[in-house]
């Protein structure tokens, strides 16, 4: 005879471990909620892993001459993200390892990157500091147009996830979608019950929500599905991003080049101490349409322009794919966290790392608005010590690659 199942009513249960969903776990058990988060892969797998770790002030958003929505949403969000990586402000993150205190930021000679400069300094409360030749790093001698220092931080996200999931480990469950999941709707977008199963004993579990959550990025089309919700909200932005190894300098910054952010360089290391280059921006969206051996050829061209004192002799290259899921915004990219609500179902997206604040205080917004959000002192989910946790993901560059060395 199968185990009975237990049943536990519960506020509210997440599907999604990137940063918004953990953010938002952290953010709701601070109030005093009952939540947890459910994962069926590893913490942070996809679009927080891969992600470059910056946390934007703005600034680039601002280059094309007008102040966006997306400029004035995140522009006091990296005061939110000090404070919280300095431990003095809910969720403590100071365990979170850092890759730079701040980002270079340098432009291609043309007048039109030297005018988007200056409207950009002009409008926003962000004041890149001219560097004199004295203090600029020597990776960046002879670098067309002037260099500055934008105080933009850069992080670890793995090392977040992994901090963050450390103070929440106890409401974060591994799940099996296949197999160990079932979702029970009274009508579409009305969560009446979530089934599981423990991925270890079998043993069964039944979850009364008053709210149910979907963080999942791309998962949400799925998910959205399930219950009965139309999944076409969701649009993929892809991206191919370009990876190095080797003998490197550490280098995080922007390479603007008119209206638009050219090559986006961060630095981290790999598990043998080595430096690995990520390289986004422009460079990451124009390759969507390459292959890996292509788009290295066509990054090495690109640094060779835009950082004339670089050697890429010996170095390793690769390539990596991820797609950004959003909210579906009229054909555009939208310019702040979304957060789209059905019955008992909300559905949210992030848009940018950054923003996984925001996204918690609307999300707790809509749920105070609608008096879904009922504080609870505890979880009581019996035998949940013997549940098992998801691991942390590894970063694209850990996991097995197609490397081409430049000689």
């Amino acid at each position: 005879m199968p185990p009975k199942s237990t049943t536990s009513n519960i506020d509210t249960v997440i599907f999604g471990g990137g940063v918004s969903g953990l953010w938002l776990l952290a953010h709701l058990t601070k109030l005093g909620h009952a939540a947890v988060l459910l994962e069926s892969h590893e913490l942070g797998r996809g679009q927080t892993v891969a992600s470059q770790g910056i946390v934007h002030g703005g600034f680039k958003y601002s280059l094309s001459g007008l102040v966006t929505r997306s400029a004035r949403q995140v522009s006091n969000l990296p005061q939110v993200w000090r404070r919280c990586l300095a431990g003095e402000q809910h969720p403590k993150i100071s365990n979170t390892r850092m890759r730079a205190e701040f980002c270079y930021l340098w432009q291609t000679q043309s007048l039109k990157s030297r005018l988007s400069m200056l409207s950009a300094r002009a409008m926003l409360k962000v004041s890149p500091t001219r560097l004199t030749h004295e203090a600029t790093p020597e990776i960046l001698n002879n670098c067309p147009g002037q260099v500055y220092r934008l105080d933009e931080q850069v992080l670890e996200p793995a090392s977040l996830i992994a901090d963050l999931a450390d103070q929440m480990n106890d409401r974060i469950l591994r799940i099996n979608t296949n197999s160990g999941l079932e979702i029970v709707c009274s009508e579409p977008g009305q969560v009446r019950l979530i089934r599981l199963m423990n991925p270890d004993t079998g043993e069964p579990l039944d979850l009364e929500p008053r709210n149910v959550i979907f963080t999942a990025g791309i998962g949400n089309a799925a998910l959205r599905r399930v219950v009965g919700l139309d999944a076409a909200t969701l649009q993929r932005r892809p991206l191919h991003m370009v990876v190095a190894k080797g003998n490197l300098p550490r280098l995080n910054g922007h390479c603007i080049d008119g209206g638009r952010t050219r090559v986006t360089i961060t630095t981290t290391q790999d598990f043998r101490q080595q430096n690995i280059w990520q390289l986004g921006g422009q460079i990451a969206e124009q390759g969507v349409n390459m292959e890996t051996a292509s788009l290295v050829e066509h990054a090495i061209q690109e640094l060779s322009k835009i950082l004339p004192a670089f050697d890429p002799t010996g170095t390793q290259w690769s390539t990596y794919r991820v797609d950004r899921a959003e909210e579906r915004f009229r054909g555009h990219r939208p310019s702040d966290a979304c957060v789209h609500r059905r019955g008992n179902v909300i559905t949210a997206w992030p848009t940018k790392m950054v923003l996984a604040p925001r996204l918690a205080e609307k999300v707790v917004t809509s749920l105070t608005n609608t008096s879904l959000l009922t504080p609870a002192n505890s979880i009581n989910i019996p035998a949940r010590d013997k549940w098992p946790r998801p691991d942390i993901a590894m970063p694209p560059w850990e996991t097995p690659l197609q490397w081409i060395t430049n000689d």
